[in-house]
């Protein structure tokens, strides 16, 4: 089955086109389309196959801009028309259940926040070991107990701010999943209350106070930054919600891991550690740069929904300046104290290894248009890989 559609009609031509199974991706088909197209027609030099392989990949269907033939004078002909091919139909029943339930769902919790917390909380959780001799099925478990409700927690507040935002995401980020329709209010809600219930009750009967502290807390911030309830809503704040980022990167995630492996799974004397030590001053720092720079693209729904965010208040020319300075501060100060390492394989790799990322940040971040937002989410992503690298350079520092 082949199917000839062009942007006016598409809706009409999912309803007619397409197998009954697939009705109820009609809004979701129809509102993908419309973005990637509008988004992906700004990229200068971007490939056709780039669309097509994203809608493919998201809906099961090869997605073809159709060829322009001649057409009598009077004949009108959109220049967007496109042929949409069904992959086979084993792919096909895969992708329309489970497959596809999962992709959505993955979509919705905004992966690359939960992959930094889980890199987060494994790489401090490493950091008391000091010898083979420390590795056992109780150090696996212990990280275990650690890391599944830390990354379900995340994964609660990342959910519950597109809840709270759904209608400003409409105008900011009209894929996120609430705001194109794919999921409802109450499925969200749903899935929200579910995460929290799931990530407390593992706190609770894992028995680490460290864990148990952390997890209440980073609820009790995620909650009061994103619901509109009296007191609450820090986001509309700019300091209120980069306080909500920094205590997460800065002090929750590397103060729970490391507490808990030391003390409730080696059950060893605290020490805080030279790395420990870093690793809470540069994530401070990280948190600070994420706070700033995650509301660059998002100053037009800002602006008309009242969200008072450091780009509005200060030009996002000024605040992605500061993300700079920060980011250079933190690569300049992890140098020195890696040059002064005992180990001369330790000092190579740490001072080499943060000249290489600092270099590669400035040079990234002077070719930056801060007026495309698309580029600006790329680079956003960018920051987050160099998010992750540092908490595998953490343990060079020796």
């Amino acid at each position: 089955m082949i199917q000839t559609i062009n942007s006016a009609s598409f809706s009409l031509h999912l309803q007619h086109g397409f197998p009954a199974s697939l009705q109820q991706r009609r809004r979701q088909m129809l509102n993908a389309l419309q973005y990637k197209e509008d988004k992906f027609s700004k990229v200068p030099g971007l490939k056709g196959s780039t669309l097509n392989n994203s809608f493919e990949s998201s809906y099961g269907y090869k997605l073809v801009r159709k060829q322009k033939v001649d057409r009598p004078p009077s004949s009108t002909q959109s220049e967007n028309e496109f042929i949409l091919q069904p992959q086979d139909d084993h792919i096909m029943t895969f992708q329309s259940s489970l497959g596809m339930q999962v992709a959505l769902f993955l979509r919705f919790c905004r992966p690359h926040s939960i992959i930094g917390t889980i890199i987060g909380v494994t790489s401090v959780s490493l950091l008391p070991i000091t010898s083979i001799g420390d590795l056992s099925p109780a150090v696996f478990t212990g990280l275990l107990k650690a890391l599944i409700p830390m990354a379900c927690m995340n994964t609660y507040v990342t959910c519950v701010n597109q809840v709270a935002d759904v209608e400003i995401d409409k105008i900011n980020k009209p894929h996120f999943v609430l705001a194109a329709g794919e999921y409802t209010i109450e499925q969200g809600k749903a899935i929200v209350a579910a995460l929290a219930l799931m990530s407390l009750g593992m706190g609770i009967m894992f028995k680490s106070p460290p864990i148990f502290a952390g997890l209440l807390v980073y609820f009790l911030l995620g909650t009061a930054y994103s619901v509109e309830l009296p007191l609450l809503r820090w986001k509309k704040n700019p300091f209120l919600a980069a306080l909500c980022l920094v205590a997460v990167c800065g002090l929750i995630i590397p103060l729970v891991a490391f507490i808990h492996m030391e003390k409730y799974v080696l059950r060893r004397q605290l020490v805080f550690t030279r790395s420990l030590g870093f690793t809470i001053f540069a994530y401070i720092l990280f948190g600070i740069v994420i706070a700033l720079m995650k509301d660059i693209p998002d100053v037009e729904g800002d602006r008309v929904f009242g969200i008072q965010t450091f780009s509005l208040l200060y030009d996002k020319k000024k605040v992605f300046d500061h993300c700079i300075s920060i980011m250079l501060t933190v690569y300049g100060f992890a140098m020195v104290i890696g040059a002064l390492s005992s180990s001369l394989q330790n000092k190579l790799i740490y001072v080499f290894g943060h000249c290489a990322l600092g270099f590669i940040f400035w040079t990234r971040a002077q070719s930056l248009n801060l007026d495309d937002n698309l580029a600006v989410e790329s680079f956003y992503m960018f920051f987050w890989k160099l998010y992750y690298v540092e908490y595998v350079l953490i343990h060079f520092l020796g």
